[in-house]
């Protein structure tokens, strides 16, 4: 097979390319591109065309027919910046390719602006969901992306808006290059009511002097959070895992942003809604077997504005029995049921996962511990006794609470 070059260009086709290139393109004998690249090209370029889709296994079918005819493919912008280069060179051996970049729209679009882009979030609406990239929007200071005509500028500036995200300036800027090149600057809200031309990229620029997050949840903590910001059950109010006890649990679960979580005996859904604020990428799953504190987890989630917690409403072990194995389980509970739910959440654990457990009586305290070192030496434990201080008549005091002891293991 030939060398196939792969040649990015602008919307203004040829023109704005270098001869040497430009005589190349028109030279080849097969030139695949997307039809809107394809209907740039002059009459002089008299290759075959081949209109390229968006199947990759299409794609690789037709270079796998170039044979040893001079092919081109033609794409826009920068072929290995979200283009089809990335995909080319992992599927062929990168030898069979050649790719001569032309200016990323991306590039265009904020030199359009006039903003640096060198530390900016940037993505493809195409290869990433909407959901996860506006949880990464959330937290950016500048932010560009290449929409698609499922999701263009005014769906995404909805998408932030009904998440609260409405603390950015953003810029729609459509047909790069060309004639009809047109910049648009507005608030999301602006943004949400208008139509754009398909070809466009969206960039985001962080109001400084906005906060990033709604007034109502200034305050509000990726964990330890007061535990009176929590919607609880009346009949066990004040039974929630409290904010100190959490604090340390969750560091103990080594969370990270794409882990698997369980949290087994639930409750309200405290620790749940703070692990998926830490796993922001990943899932919690909140196993609880009471209806009524079933059902709040779902409202602290929303509280919380997090996504990314399932409630599993059911008994352990049977209720996590069709879940995808965690990377850290939590488990809550008392008696000597929980040594038996320990055991069975420490089977179901990854390779290095973490098991953490919070007992609120010191009773099987021993007994959990001698079970869970008998699969595993690196087994740790913590008492904690918690005063909170408090005004009484105009004096300091401490209000202790009752006491708490962590079990924690790796697998």
């Amino acid at each position: 097979m030939a060398k196939i070059a792969i040649i990015g260009i602008g919307d203004d086709g040829l023109q704005a390319i270098a001869p040497a290139l430009s005589q190349r393109i028109e030279t080849a004998e097969l030139v695949l591109g997307a039809q809107p690249a394809l209907d740039l090209l002059p009459e002089s370029v008299a290759g075959e065309r081949i209109a390229i889709s968006g199947d990759l296994q299409d794609l690789a079918n037709q270079i796998r027919a170039v044979g040893d005819r001079r092919a081109i493919v033609l794409v826009f912008g920068d072929p290995m910046f979200y283009g089809l280069a990335r995909y080319l060179t992992d599927e062929f051996d990168k030898a069979q390719f050649e790719v001569v970049p032309h200016v990323s729209s991306m590039q265009l679009a904020f030199a359009r602006v006039m903003e640096s882009w060198d530390e900016a979030y940037l993505t493809n609406l195409a290869n990433n969901p909407l959901d996860s990239v506006v949880e990464k929007i959330r937290v950016a200071d500048k932010v560009g992306l290449f929409t698609t005509d499922d999701i263009g500028p005014n769906q995404i500036a909805k998408a932030l808006l009904a998440k609260k995200i409405d603390y950015f300036d953003a810029y729609v800027c459509e047909n790069l290059g060309a004639r009809n090149e047109r910049v648009t600057r507005g608030s999301l809200d602006e943004i949400a009511k208008q139509a754009f031309e398909p070809l466009n990229v969206m960039i985001l620029v962080r109001q400084q002097e906005l906060p990033d997050r709604p007034r109502e949840a200034v305050g509000q903590r990726l964990f330890g959070n007061p535990d009176e910001v929590f919607i609880q059950s009346r009949p066990k109010y004040g039974l929630i895992t409290s904010a100190e006890v959490r604090s340390l649990a969750l560091a103990q679960m080594d969370i990270w942003r794409d882990s698997i979580v369980w949290d087994v005996g639930a409750g309200s859904g405290s620790v749940s809604v703070e692990a998926a604020q830490l796993a922001s990428d990943g899932t919690v799953y909140a196993i609880e077997m009471e209806p009524d504190d079933y059902h709040l987890i779902e409202v602290n989630a929303q509280r919380f504005n997090v996504t990314n917690v399932v409630p599993i409403l059911g008994k352990a072990p049977d209720a996590w029995a069709n879940l995808p194995d965690p990377d850290c389980i939590f488990v809550a509970g008392s008696g000597r049921e929980v040594i038996r739910i320990a055991e069975a959440a420490y089977a179901r654990l990854r390779p290095q996962g973490r098991l953490v457990i919070n007992l609120v009586a010191v009773d099987h305290l021993t007994e959990l511990r001698q079970a869970l070192r008998s699969h595993n030496d690196n087994v740790q434990e913590w008492m904690l006794n918690i005063a909170r201080g408090t005004d009484q008549l105009d004096r300091l005091t401490f209000e202790a609470l009752k006491p708490s002891f962590l079990v924690a293991a790796t697998k």
